[in-house]
């Protein structure tokens, strides 16, 4: 019979494996905050308010807005919902394809967006909970125009606090895309391939 010795000798190297084992498992991520929500806007309207005053060619700068956007926004998120049900017949090497093009193609819009913001300045207020994300608060400074309202949407589901929508002066990002991108996939014939293409392009 074994002795109390063995067994506590067991039990001791059992505790010590538990314990290894539980220390490798994935551990749940901590729920996003506001404050979290609002960090990550501080960051990137940091960046943006050095790109836009930067002084640098709009070539130059949309290569920083296109580093910023795969950085700081959910890039795949985003381009799956503005193709909308295009996204569920697409293969996964379309898709693959499909989001890098549409990386290029949004940081080259709203960069050029944001250009137009240059020698003024956005300041973050504040981040509050809607449905399942935060909304962060900003307004744009502008030399010679009122200021107005930028509003982040900023989620965790993708394993990081990212935004994945911008409001700016009322105009929604994902509504707008949504519509423009269902626009120019119907001017292709719903050909994804081409749409790829062109979106290199546009």
């Amino acid at each position: 019979m074994p002795s109390d010795i063995t067994l506590s000798r067991r039990g001791l190297v059992a505790g010590l494996a538990t314990a290894t084992l539980l220390a490798t498992l994935p551990r749940p991520a901590a729920a996003l905050t506001a404050e979290d929500a609002k960090t990550l806007v501080d960051k990137t309207v940091a960046e943006i308010n050095a790109i836009i005053n930067s002084g640098k060619s709009e070539g130059a700068m949309l290569q920083d807005f296109e580093r910023l956007f795969s950085r700081y926004a959910d890039v795949p998120t985003i381009a799956r919902s503005v193709l909308g049900t295009a996204a569920r017949s697409a293969s996964s090497g379309q898709l693959s394809g499909y989001t890098k093009a549409f990386q290029g193609y949004i940081s080259r819009k709203y960069g050029r967006r944001f250009r137009e913001f240059e020698g003024g300045q956005i300041d973050v207020a504040d981040a509050r909970p809607l449905k399942s994300y935060f909304e962060v608060i900003s307004t744009a400074r502008l030399k010679g125009e009122a200021p107005f309202e930028v509003r982040w949407h900023v989620s965790d589901k993708s394993g990081k606090s990212l935004f994945f929508n911008i409001i700016i002066e009322g105009v929604n990002m994902l509504a707008s895309e949504r519509t423009e991108m269902g626009a120019l996939l119907d001017q292709r014939g719903g050909d994804l391939d081409r749409l790829i293409a062109d979106l290199q392009t546009l």
